[in-house]
């Protein structure tokens, strides 16, 4: 489903939808300029994270993550979730995972 705005759109592990607008997507790749190429690895992080963590101060928001063996690094994808549906936050390259 292509909605004005919304890069894509997709069902994450637990069968929630989730989307990433063009207005996140272009705070994400102002701010994390290392993140530009890694398109498809958001929605794989999305659909098949090594992990998922509930945010520390935020209960609507949760941190999945893909890990990149080869360069020993992690992919976090930050969703925030509204009445059942979630929107993609933020997305970077992080070395450590930040647990509850």
């Amino acid at each position: 489903m292509i909605m004005e705005g919304i890069i894509f759109e997709i069902k994450d592990k637990s069968g929630r939808k989730v989307h990433l607008s063009k207005e996140r997507w272009k705070h994400i790749t102002m701010k994390h300029t290392n993140i530009t190429d890694k398109l498809e690895d958001i929605k794989e992080t999305l659909v098949d994270p090594l992990l998922i963590i509930p945010q520390r101060f935020n209960d609507s928001m949760k941190n999945y993550y893909l890990y990149y063996k080869h360069k020993k690094y992690y992919l976090l994808v930050s969703v925030k979730y509204l009445n059942g549906k979630g929107y993609v936050a933020t997305a970077f390259m992080t070395r450590k995972i930040v647990r509850r």
